[in-house]
């Protein structure tokens, strides 16, 4: 089985209801959330009886997302799965750096709801969305991208995948030219080119946040978006350039299997972190937590 490895979801996966089986099942997880609804206040509200073009506002994504995630990987915990090594797709990794034990649970909901904050603060200044590219390389969509002022590659996921941000009209005519070199393009669900340097007011406001508060080191490896590589001895330089700066996914995944990991569970209430790491290897073991179908699932096969 290898090592194993939690991987928090990012913006994308959210919708009203996420989880509700484990909400209306589970002691641990249903604890954690209303503990932080105390912290973040309407937040159960948000998750469970708002709508979804409410619940896709990042403001609100965000915090959701944390919440949710924070209360399945306390889940896990009680469950008795741990984790070696740990990694989170961008507000994933605010998620990831908590069960690392940089900062408490709450400290964490107080630092993902500034970073949204100041995520949607820049996101309503432009007319800026996000795409991903398919079945191309990384050296084509860097071509074509490269014919746009205010396009630019962001995410790199997997083979074939690379999410690109930029503003609406340009993305537009960019989404043609990859349609006319053999690729195709799915729009993602969120409002706003993060990773880029439409974030970068944002990454500043987030980067002065951060010097108010206490973050420690991870005390298991963490992995950087920014880096790549685990978090070395700075965290809050790296996870304010985290905003503005492209997620290097596909190199965290590949690092942490030639490190040992062979098994992932995608803590979050989705399964795209577990379709793209099937993608980058076919060997490893990938698990999904977002019911509580998935939970039992990994009850059976890595607590056996």
């Amino acid at each position: 089985m290898g090592r194993i490895a939690f991987v928090f979801s990012g913006q994308g996966d959210q919708k009203v209801g996420m989880c509700r089986d484990l909400y209306e099942t589970d002691p641990t997880f249903r604890a954690v959330l209303e503990k932080l609804d105390k912290v973040h206040h309407g937040l159960l509200d948000s998750i469970y009886n708002s709508s979804d073009e409410e619940l896709m506002k990042t403001i609100n994504t965000q915090p959701a997302l944390y919440a949710v995630e924070t209360a399945i990987s306390s889940l896990l915990t009680q469950m008795g799965v741990k984790a070696d090594v740990v990694a989170g797709f961008s507000l994933g990794e605010i998620a990831a750096l908590s069960y690392a034990g940089s900062f408490s649970r709450e400290s964490g909901m107080h630092i993902v709801s500034k970073r949204a904050e100041f995520m949607q603060e820049d996101s309503e200044k432009y007319d800026a969305i996000m795409t991903a590219v398919l079945r191309l390389d990384e050296d084509k969509v860097n071509e074509i991208a490269d014919k746009y002022d205010y396009v630019f590659p962001v995410n790199f996921n997997c083979p074939g995948q690379i999410v690109c941000s930029g503003l609406e009209n340009e993305i537009k005519s960019f989404e043609a030219d990859v349609k006319e070199n053999g690729g195709r393009c799915i729009r993602l669900s969120v409002k706003g080119a993060f990773h880029s340097p439409f974030m970068n007011e944002a990454s500043e406001k987030f980067a002065a946040f951060l010097d108010t508060t206490i973050v420690d080191l991870p005390s298991i490896p963490a992995y950087s978006n920014f880096l790549g590589t685990p978090y070395g001895n700075s965290v809050k330089d790296v996870l304010a350039e985290q905003i503005k700066s492209p997620v290097l996914w596909q190199k965290i995944i590949e690092d942490m299997i030639s490190n040992g990991v062979g098994t992932f569970i995608e803590i979050g209430p989705g399964t795209t972190l577990s379709s793209i790491i099937k993608k980058i290897n076919k060997e490893v073991k990938v698990y999904s937590t977002g019911n509580v179908e998935a939970i039992e699932k990994i009850k059976e096969e890595v607590l056996c």
